[in-house]
């Protein structure tokens, strides 16, 4: 016995007789709850006013796993009065629908698309996309775009059997074996879901009562076909609005994108229309301008960044001149200096610059508090010690090796610093 969920959608009210029940499991004659599968979460409700939490496929039955505190309050045998959750039941059935949109769309889209796989969960579902094409911003924007076009287009949405074989063999039809719950129907063939033409059904083969209704072949206005055990809305329309939300990469020659639709949907446009309408407002420009604005203030702060650079240089060769001259410690010759307003790359720069040439050790310490210091050796000293001894007497830490090594978060005065590194 199969679940009718895929077969009539809509229907969220039955009776049916009770053909098995242990206590926390409930087996009926004909159920309309949808088993989880094929990445679809299972239906919820209730059974003769017992809650259902979970509803699985077994050994060719469908097992409707009641509440822990849950009582049937019937016998085997006996009929009794089920309900399905309406609105999860409409929110799975639009959102699977909407997943196959998107792929319509990236068939309009996307180099050698394949099915990569697909999972409903409480807010957005996802869709893995196969293809050699790199989904960029770009693309997610017009995957979004052509989808909701689709969605107001009001294509029809039709569903029913076909030979296996015929299935495979058509090149149109998405077909993926990891997601494969609920396709084969009794071994009468393989279920296939088709997005028609604006407000005409493809019309032709046979559902899974023998009804006349869809035809396999592509029609021109054809939107998406797919073998699939899911519940789906009629038309496109009962969709509502759709967000792609994001993408991401599960693996290799995969690209996810996640997509919500309904309150999620509209909550993250809301949140993007005003983060958008905030910086619009914050750079003094309109929406649509915020692209030129923001390169030309990037192009801005690199020009600024660029003379900061240059001033530091400045700045440090300017202290360079100044410096005093080289202790002896440990038979070596230790440059040793605090530098103000410049950074740990500069640092690093000139105490590479200096050992060797006037010193054998070159240590500079930032006029900050925490400091950071860098040693640079081209003698005996190993640098990585030496910041380690730093760092152990006076906290903070660091690493490198005998050329050259480097500490930060030292919590001490930097003429502190400085006098250890004199051998003070």
């Amino acid at each position: 016995m199969h679940s009718l969920a895929a077969r009539e959608p809509y229907t969220t009210e039955f009776e049916a007789r009770v053909e098995q029940y242990d206590g926390q499991e409930a087996v009926l004659d004909d159920t309309y709850f949808y088993a989880e599968g094929g990445g679809q979460p299972a239906d919820r409700g209730e059974i003769a006013g017992a809650e259902v939490v979970d509803v699985q496929s077994r050994d060719g039955r469908v097992v409707h796993t009641l509440a822990e505190d849950a009582e049937l309050g019937a016998e085997v045998g006996a009929t009794v009065d089920c309900s399905i959750d309406a609105a999860f039941r409409s929110y799975c059935m639009r959102t699977h629908t909407a997943s196959h949109v998107l792929y319509g769309a990236g068939r309009r889209l996307l180099d050698d698309l394949g099915y990569g796989g697909f999972d409903i969960d409480e807010r957005k579902a996802r869709i893995d996309f196969e293809t050699t094409t790199a989904i960029d911003d770009g693309v997610l924007i017009e995957l979004e775009r052509l989808a909701n076009r689709a969605v107001w287009e009001g294509r029809s949405v039709e569903w029913g059997t076909v030979p296996a074989e015929e299935a495979r063999a058509r090149e149109g039809v998405a077909f993926n074996t990891r997601t494969e719950e609920g396709v084969f129907r009794n071994g009468e063939g393989v279920r296939v879901v088709t997005i028609g033409d604006t407000g005409d059904s493809p019309g032709g083969f046979e559902d899974e009562d023998g009804a006349n209704r869809n035809s396999t072949e592509p029609t021109a206005g054809e939107w998406d076909a797919a073998a699939c055990g899911g519940t789906h809305v009629s038309n496109t329309r009962e969709i509502g609005f759709v967000s792609v939300l994001g993408r991401s990469n599960p693996g290799e020659g995969l690209t996810r994108v996640e997509l919500a639709v309904g309150p999620a949907a509209i909550e993250h446009r809301a949140e993007t229309r005003r983060a958008a309408l905030s910086a619009a407002r914050g750079l003094g420009v309109g929406v649509p301008d915020l692209p030129e604005e923001i390169e030309r203030q990037r192009g801005e702060i690199e020009q600024l960044e660029d003379e900061r650079d240059a001033l530091l240089d400045r700045l440090a060769d300017a202290q360079l001149e100044a410096l005093p001259d080289p202790v002896e410690r440990e038979g070596e010759r230790w440059l040793v200096a605090r530098l103000s307003g410049v950074d740990g790359d500069t640092l690093s720069e000139r105490a590479r610059g200096l050992a060797g040439e006037d010193c054998e050790v070159a240590a500079l310490v930032s006029d900050e508090r925490p400091a950071t210091v860098v040693v640079a050796s081209a003698g005996e000293a190993d640098a990585g010690a030496v910041v380690d001894s730093l760092t152990d007497a006076l906290g903070g830490g660091g690493g490198g090796g005998p050329e050259f090594a480097q500490g930060g978060g030292i919590d001490a005065d930097p003429d502190e610093v400085v006098a250890r590194l004199r051998g003070h």
